[in-house]
């Protein structure tokens, strides 16, 4: 058995046998990882692959080297199928950031985690880089056209033709050839990890340290900014991207002058592309491996592709036509609207009661209407509600429902956005009037209007003591 070199490199190294071996959790790759305890705890590894383990044995020594934070290789077999290293412990980044990917409000602590690693990639591809063999690496040396078309038809037949979506392959092979042009415009001789992400980082005494980087080869080190940034559970806020944007270009200044318009602009292409290959691997990994792990993170890579797509990728007129077709397929959107935020507003009268939240969350805003001027107390608008043109007429005239609404909108716009940037699903906006016909009726319908034009969201309407009700639906 494999495992059986594992403990006489164990013995061999530290001079008495393991006390325990036990096999940790599989991860995305085929190799198999064990723990080692006794004496010390060490960390055990079995690939099938020779060139795979022989490009991470170099590029381990060679990072060490360097004085880059990656494992120590302690020993291997002499067929290279099985190796000892340091163990780093069990603090994954990805785990370390649960709180923030969850509520995507990252603490000091997590964003600092962050920074000191997207600073320490920069290191990473630029140190690292620095007097390599570049042979070593597998499967490919650099990143070339052919790797770009291997990941492109990656995503083409393990993911996008698994989904039944019909297209023209001529048409798409076209766009993938320009894709491709623009890609290797930025080719670098830095080292690019390839599937840099939070998973792939330990933190140890409150440091990163890089794992699994066997994949690495010459290559733009745009892709490693893109895979982490864009990493699709990692969950990561725009405005969260945005600080790190800025502590890797700060970083990058080290090693090169940076034109930030130009490294912005070719940055979306290689998010592009980084988010076409991951659900190339989360289809195969998912739908044909039947692993559940990458079939529950294909919703979550969808999403950032429909956020991608929000500003229209013209350089490829076809592809760009295409994924807006596949993010609008059924199967992504009807499981995305699981997690999207869907606003209720309501009017109601103050000696009816304030209206119950059925979401469960407790309610949310309440406006109170009162204090505006009140049509109600004449008998000419006393037929009508605040949906007629008599009373809005009167209300727009009068002009301090205009202002009353202003504030509104200031205050349940900012709510909005947080809640839509930390993936909550509901949130209630009310508005009470004394009988809830005019003036409450003339402010929930606007502010659902509003909310439905300027956030493309799911708007339910319900005008409570009129019986009233209507849904705004998000436009595609």
């Amino acid at each position: 058995m494999q495992s059986d070199k594992l403990k006489e490199l164990y013995t061999g190294y530290v001079g008495t046998e393991p006390e325990s071996v036990i096999e940790m959790p599989a991860s995305g790759s085929n190799r198999r990882y064990f723990r080692m305890t006794g004496p010390q705890s060490i960390i055990g590894v079995i690939g099938e692959c020779v060139e795979e383990n022989r490009a991470f044995l170099y590029m381990d020594k060679h990072f060490l080297e360097k004085g880059l934070p990656v494992p120590r290789v302690y020993a291997q077999s002499e067929d290279q199928l099985a190796y000892i290293q340091e163990d780093l412990g069990d603090k994954i980044l990805f785990n370390e950031i649960e709180k923030g990917r969850k509520t995507r409000v990252f603490s000091d602590h997590e964003k600092a985690l962050l920074t000191k690693t997207i600073r320490k990639l920069c290191e990473f591809q630029f140190v690292g880089a620095d007097g390599m063999d570049f042979s070593y690496c597998h499967p490919a040396a650099d990143f070339n056209r052919r790797s770009i078309f291997w990941d492109l038809n990656y995503f083409k037949y393990c993911f996008l033709k698994a989904t039944g979506l019909e297209f023209s392959e001529e048409k798409l092979e076209d766009d993938f050839q320009h894709l491709t042009d623009v890609l290797l415009r930025s080719s670098s001789a830095t080292f690019m990890y390839r599937d840099f992400q939070s998973r792939n980082v330990m933190i140890k005494d409150g440091e990163p340290y890089f794992i699994d980087f066997q994949g690495g080869r010459k290559g733009p080190f745009y892709y490693d900014v893109a895979s982490f940034l864009w990493q699709a559970k990692a969950n990561f806020p725009n405005s969260l991207r945005k600080e790190l944007l800025k502590e890797y270009i700060d970083a990058l200044r080290k090693y090169k002058p940076v034109d930030e318009e130009y490294f912005y602009s070719q940055l979306r292409h290689f998010v592009l592309f980084r988010t076409l290959q991951v659900l190339g691997a989360y289809g195969f990994r998912g739908y044909f491996e039947k692993k559940p792990h990458f079939i529950q993170s294909v919703p979550f890579a969808i999403n950032n592709l429909r956020e991608l797509l929000r500003t229209p990728y013209v350089e490829y007129p076809y592809l760009n036509d295409l994924l807006n077709r596949l993010v609008n397929m059924s199967q992504f959107t009807d499981e995305i609207q699981k997690h999207m935020l869907t606003v209720k507003v309501m009017s109601f009268a103050y000696k009816k009661g304030i209206p119950n939240d059925s979401s469960g969350n407790g309610g949310g805003f309440v406006f109170d209407c009162r204090a505006v001027n009140n049509p109600g107390k004449y008998d000419r608008y006393k037929p009508f509600i605040g949906l007629d043109q008599p009373v809005i007429k009167f209300l727009e005239d009068d002009g301090e429902i205009l202002e009353f609404l202003k504030h509104a909108y200031a205050l349940v716009d900012a709510s909005v956005k947080r809640y839509v940037e930390r993936g909550f699903t509901n949130l209630m906006v009310c508005f009470g009037c004394t009988g809830g016909q005019h003036r409450s009726v003339y402010c929930a319908q606007h502010m659902a209007e509003h909310i439905n034009k300027e956030f493309n969201l799911k708007v339910e309407l319900v005008h409570r003591e009129q019986n009233i009700e209507q849904t705004f639906l998000p436009k595609k």
